[in-house]
């Protein structure tokens, strides 16, 4: 279940400390979870039950390493008689700020950690657009035999506002494309957000699909080059008979 202060991040960008905060500033985090989320936080009181554990992702923007999902995830804790998890990390850099959809979805983010089997888990993060992120967090979590509760966000900026998909929605995407989605994001459909699995579903061919995500792949090169970094080399989307 998804829980969410805005639909646009206007607000958030506006407080004086989101910059620092953004760019690993604990105290400026502080400063703006203070501000913009207690109130919101407090109201969730009586919507989740005492004792669930927050985790949030690490996430590491181009800018520096983003200070808000983390202390977020601990006025989680504090606010609703939880626990926050601290342990399971982002172990790997996905440069999503500045991203098109197609870009998320070939930068999808690794975690580490240890997950506990059998405890609910709250995904926590200060911003959800396309849900990439969250879904792969959630599928982590449950790999480890973990349980997702709930979604708290600041802002939930996805046209669809729950994570996970309809079943039907997975069902026509293994259909229509059996394996250009698992060889060219390296993962089952199943693993999807709402949202990137409704993208791809507007993709009419496979080979339409492998042609975007090329196109995508050169266009996450340049703007990374553009901000002085480089990305290891990735195998170019492969074609498979099967897929039309």
């Amino acid at each position: 279940m998804p829980f969410w202060l805005w639909d646009d991040d206007q607000e958030l960008k506006a407080h004086p400390s989101y910059r620092q905060a953004k760019a690993g500033e604990q105290d400026a985090a502080i400063d703006l979870v203070w501000d913009l989320a207690i109130d919101f936080l407090s109201e969730l009181q009586a919507k989740l039950p005492l004792e669930l554990t927050y985790v949030a992702p690490h996430a590491r923007e181009a800018t520096g390493d983003n200070a808000i999902p983390l202390v977020l995830a601990s006025a989680c804790a504090e606010v609703l008689h939880g626990e926050v998890e601290t342990e399971i990390v982002q172990a790997s850099r996905v440069f999503h700020t500045g991203a098109k959809a197609m870009e998320r979805l070939l930068l999808r983010p690794q975690f580490d950690g240890p997950v506990t089997a059998g405890t609910a888990y709250v995904l926590v993060d200060d911003v959800t657009c396309l849900g990439g992120t969250l879904a792969e967090l959630a599928d982590y979590v449950q790999a480890g035999g973990g349980q997702v509760a709930a979604v708290i966000t600041l802002v939930n900026a996805s046209r669809l506002k729950p994570l996970k998909p309809e079943a039907l929605v997975i069902r026509r995407l293994r259909e229509k494309f059996p394996d250009a989605i698992h060889h060219t994001f390296g993962i089952d459909p199943g693993a999807l957000s709402a949202n990137e699995a409704s993208y791809l579903s507007g993709f009419r061919t496979a080979d339409e699909l492998r042609n975007r995500a090329a196109k995508a792949a050169e266009e996450i090169d340049l703007r990374l080059r553009a901000k002085g970094f480089q990305l290891e080399a990735q195998p170019a989307p492969l074609s498979q008979e099967g897929d039309t």
